[in-house]
């Protein structure tokens, strides 16, 4: 790839980070924001902790606590279930890490990363997809946590359900949707405070959520001893797949779904990495907290729900469902504003951040993060998410699977292009300007990378349709991710990258 004159207007610093040798502060609008641009070595503030903080804030939420639950409805007994939960984290580590380099390394964020790739303009592609699938998902946690908050005040006030009356719409009552609204609005407001709020929220958050996760599984556990014999079935309950030969089909869409279940943080970690002080700190920072917080967040759901059989008659996966059993209405508050954190802190880090980022990256002089972020809780709303948690097999079989496909795509351009074809070397200024080296064409698009896009994602979801390559499909994450790569390192391979001039 030629060498231009923006190569003279970036210096790296002796920790290997890049910054511009002077501060942007007016650009394109089609292509600079203050929200976009790079941040400023000295504005990189996020530690091991920040990290750590993050990842466990993201991995203590009520769907990782009821992870467990789907796959053990599918037939796996508890320890093949966590198998599962641990080797799907741990696998997803390398693609999240892969990621997050270019962010720590130049403070870019991920819509401003893809357009190394896919070109200034055709960035719009992965970042408008990968946007879409963060709606869905904020939509899930709204509606999640809008749930917990109705628990909140039916335990302040036993007659909340029915306070603005009895008759439901689409089988909700009124209270209920109001409690969405409610919490709808939170999500909304802390993003409009800036991601200094949200770090010292994520730093408070994940130590509170875990100690009293911990004591929920004290308490359970002490509990099942006393009113039965040991803690239940469900820790001894066999499964059907005694065999690694029954078990491997099971397993790889289940593995499939847990990679898709972070796949758009995988993507995305630039949005964060991009305060990062040092490439050290955000790797020993996420590879600590992720695949070990999901295993053991999953393990404690799963001790908790089995010993909850012992001592109301039933299994509760829900712990929200299971906070409203306690017996002291103030114990019921506590729970149930537990689960109001948990979801608030990783519905905001994962699911509003980045797709506003991605929304700003459409028209950056004319759409804020602000207002990225109001637009992700009006698609979220209309992707009706009360729909998607109707059942686990929707959830996921069509959902985590379905677009871990597309998502996986995108992530193979994105890693063979940083890594393989630029060697991790980018020029900054350019990435803010329609004619520099990532203009590609005169409508600022690498079709290259559009192509092995939507070749990958051919692959991924062709099983669909074609019952004898539904593999393809279980393992969309992989099939995608790994054809994406392979067509985009065929196309590119005679542009890679020389050697960059040193820089200062």
């Amino acid at each position: 790839m030629p060498e231009n004159e923006s190569w003279n207007e970036q210096r790296e610093l002796p920790d290997g980070r890049v910054e511009l040798r002077s501060e942007i502060t007016a650009g394109d609008p089609a292509l600079w924001s203050h929200d976009l641009a790079p941040t400023p070595a000295a504005k990189r503030t996020w530690t091991t902790y920040s990290f750590a903080a993050l990842w466990i804030s993201l991995a203590h939420c009520i769907p990782t606590y009821m992870m467990a639950s789907g796959l053990i409805k599918t037939g796996m007994n508890w320890w093949q279930a966590l198998l599962t939960i641990l080797v799907g984290n741990t696998i997803v580590l390398f693609p999240i890490l892969a990621n997050s380099h270019p962010g720590t390394k130049y403070g870019i964020p991920f819509p401003v990363f893809a357009r190394a790739a896919y070109g200034v303009f055709g960035a719009n592609v992965p970042a408008i997809m990968r946007a879409l699938v963060a709606c869905g998902w904020f939509g899930i946690q709204c509606w999640i946590g809008g749930h917990a908050l109705h628990r909140f005040f039916e335990s302040l006030s036993p007659g909340w359900p029915t306070a603005l009356g009895a008759s439901k719409l689409d089988g909700y009552l009124p209270t209920e949707w109001l409690c969405f609204a409610i919490f709808w609005g939170l999500n909304i407001l802390i993003v409009y405070r800036g991601m200094e709020l949200l770090r010292r929220f994520e730093n408070w958050a994940a130590p509170y959520v875990l100690v009293m996760t911990i004591l929920l599984l004290v308490w359970a556990v002490r509990r099942a001893g006393q009113v039965g014999h040991g803690l239940g079935d469900l820790m001894s309950d066999p499964g059907k797949f005694p065999t690694f030969a029954s078990f491997f089909p099971v397993f790889l869409p289940s593995v499939t779904a847990m990679v898709g279940f972070w796949a758009t943080l995988s993507l995305n970690m630039p949005d964060f990495t991009r305060y990062g002080r040092s490439q050290r700190e955000q790797v020993i920072g996420q590879v600590v907290a992720l695949p070990t917080t999901m295993t053991v967040f999953a393990l404690m759901g799963v001790v908790i729900t089995s010993a909850s059989a012992q001592i109301f008659g039933e299994a509760i996966w829900d712990p929200i469902d299971l906070g409203a059993k306690f017996e002291s209405r103030w114990l019921v508050a506590l729970a149930e504003l537990t689960a109001v954190v948990a979801t608030l802190a990783m519905n905001i880090a994962a699911n509003v951040v980045s797709p506003a980022n991605d929304f700003a990256n459409i028209a950056p002089g004319k759409i804020s993060f602000r207002t990225g972020g109001l637009m992700t809780g009006i698609l979220a709303t209309l992707m009706m998410p009360w729909k998607l948690l109707e059942n686990a097999d929707r959830y996921i079989s069509g959902w985590l699977l379905g677009y871990s496909g597309g998502l996986g795509s995108i992530a193979g351009v994105l890693i063979c292009d940083y890594w393989l074809i630029r060697g991790k070397r980018l020029a900054l200024a350019d990435l803010y300007r329609r004619k520099g080296e990532y203009a590609y064409t005169t409508g600022g698009t690498n079709w290259a990378a559009v192509a092995a896009t939507a070749i990958g994602c051919a692959f991924a979801w062709i099983g669909l349709w074609v019952p004898a390559l539904h593999v393809l499909y279980d393992a969309s994450w992989f099939s995608g991710g790994l054809t994406a790569a392979l067509v985009y390192g065929l196309l590119m391979w005679k542009r890679r990258e020389q050697p960059a001039p040193a820089l200062t």
